[in-house]
């Protein structure tokens, strides 16, 4: 079945927002609404579109900055791990000096695993750790949103607290193991790929395809 993702660069450091739906419908998903809503919004409208749901990868600050106001503006509930939620309820807390974003409670708690039915598709939620310890992945008509597990040519950063890169290894492994190589990447940061090409390609993951092997 298609699929039309629409792909913003957001926030300060350039966090991908997807805007996710069946092609041509007027509900749409949004992942991970980074930055200003008001750009989610024009560019929701340009395409005939509405935000009915929004999918938090993880709670990193970069990926929350427009949560609480378009969840408000288009009455979407808010879609995120249990265990990660203070960050987004107390997000200033964790952002860094000069950025300050509203907090927000979030309307639907995961775990993982749970299979969610959003504006006429079907999302497997993945619970992934190892960036952050709730962090999940979405997954929908052969496409992974992956928040920040997975990049072009690159894996999530595990120099943070709370990280952990014998996790994210096991992540990725079960992810490979689950979803067949074709499988579209569409990453927290940079260009889309594939789960093939980063399995084959991947500097970072020479120890996945040793152990696969």
């Amino acid at each position: 079945m298609a699929l039309d993702v629409t792909r913003l660069e957001l926030g300060p450091i350039g966090t991908n927002c997807y805007l996710v739906r069946s092609p041509g419908a007027v509900e749409a998903v949004v992942v991970d609404p980074a930055g200003d809503a008001a750009e989610i919004r024009l560019e929701l409208a340009s395409r005939g579109a509405n935000c009915v749901a929004i999918l938090i990868t993880h709670g990193h600050w970069d990926h929350l900055g427009g949560v609480a106001d378009l969840a408000d503006g288009a009455g979407a509930p808010v879609h995120m791990a249990e265990d990660e939620r203070a960050l987004l309820e107390h997000v200033n807390d964790y952002v860094p000096p000069g950025v300050h974003l509203q907090p927000y409670t979030p309307d639907v708690l995961l775990r993982g695993d749970e299979m969610l039915e959003l504006a006429g598709l079907s999302f497997d939620t993945i619970r992934v750790p190892g960036h952050s310890p709730a962090h999940l992945a979405f997954a929908t008509n052969g496409a992974l949103f992956s928040g920040d597990v997975l990049f072009a040519g690159s894996v999530g950063r595990t120099d943070l607290p709370s990280s952990d890169w014998g996790m994210l290894l096991a992540s990725l492994g079960a992810l490979a193991d689950r979803y067949p190589p074709e499988t579209v990447v569409y990453p927290g940061h940079g260009p889309p790929t594939t789960l093939g090409h980063e399995l084959e390609t991947n500097p970072f993951l020479g120890e996945l395809r040793a152990a696969r092997r």
